[in-house]
């Protein structure tokens, strides 16, 4: 597989008392928030005794096992940005089987990486992956509004009022659906910018006005486009990118 990689090094010595979820995350373990749900499960142990509260605060010097295994902090940050083809999965693993994106990075990183926010395992584009849980929350907390743009196909010409439709906002089973730009590529292909992203926004959209999509494709986070990746390809962000992205968080 083609590896399109730059390297970028950045080192965290914080050893000041931390909240326990603060420090799964930047252990690689998970997201801040998915590692608020591991502790709540009784999954982790400080010191030998298993912990379940939030508040709990530790130190670099303290033994912390997650499901029985020893973590430590990462000294070297990673930022992967990963072009999902369709068919893989967004998650750790995958109890049914099914192919998981993180297995295309696993040969070429040692790091625990997890993803920021996700794509449904039919859509292909961009993910980024990460070990770095400050970075990780910031940019997936809905009040950051990063813009996320997608490419939508659809096997039958669009519906002719379904990109102002969808601008203006719309109700599908009780939830209001609303994007921050959408336009007509061609008669079977729309473009669509999204910054709060509920759980499959698009395609419920889409099949409410009829349209059966072909292909949903993420092209833009924020300030990172596709560019020349291919599905499948991977490269790491540059720390201008990082800082960029940073920059457009707005929390």
């Amino acid at each position: 597989m083609k590896n399109k990689r730059r390297s970028l090094y950045l080192h965290d010595s914080n050893s000041e008392p931390i909240r326990l979820q603060a420090y799964l995350a930047h252990c690689g373990v998970a997201s801040r928030r998915a590692s608020e749900k591991i502790i709540l499960e009784g999954r982790v142990s400080v010191n030998g005794s298993v912990v379940t509260e939030l508040g709990t605060k530790v130190t670099s010097n303290d033994k912390v096992l997650v499901d029985g295994k020893e973590i430590s902090l990462e000294e070297t940050k990673r930022y992967v940005l990963l072009y999902k083809p369709a068919g893989f999965v967004c998650s750790q693993s995958d109890e049914k089987g099914r192919r998981v994106a993180l297995e295309l990075l696993k040969d070429s990183y040692s790091e625990r990486l997890y993803n920021v926010g996700r794509l449904d395992m039919f859509s292909s584009g961009l993910i980024i992956f990460t070990n770095d849980g400050d970075f990780a929350a910031k940019l997936s907390h809905p009040s950051a509004e990063i813009e996320k743009e997608y490419v939508v196909e659809t096997s039958m010409p669009l519906p002719r009022s379904l990109a102002e439709d969808f601008k203006r906002g719309v109700r599908v089973e009780g939830v209001f659906y609303r994007a921050k730009d959408a336009s007509e590529i061609n008669s079977h292909k729309m473009r669509v910018v999204l910054i709060e992203g509920k759980n499959r926004e698009i395609r419920r959209v889409f099949e409410n006005s009829g349209a059966v999509i072909r292909s949903l494709t993420r092209v833009r986070i924020g300030s990172v486009s596709v560019g020349d990746l291919k599905p499948g390809e991977f490269r790491e962000l540059t720390q201008f990118e990082i800082k960029e992205l940073l920059n457009l968080c707005k929390n």
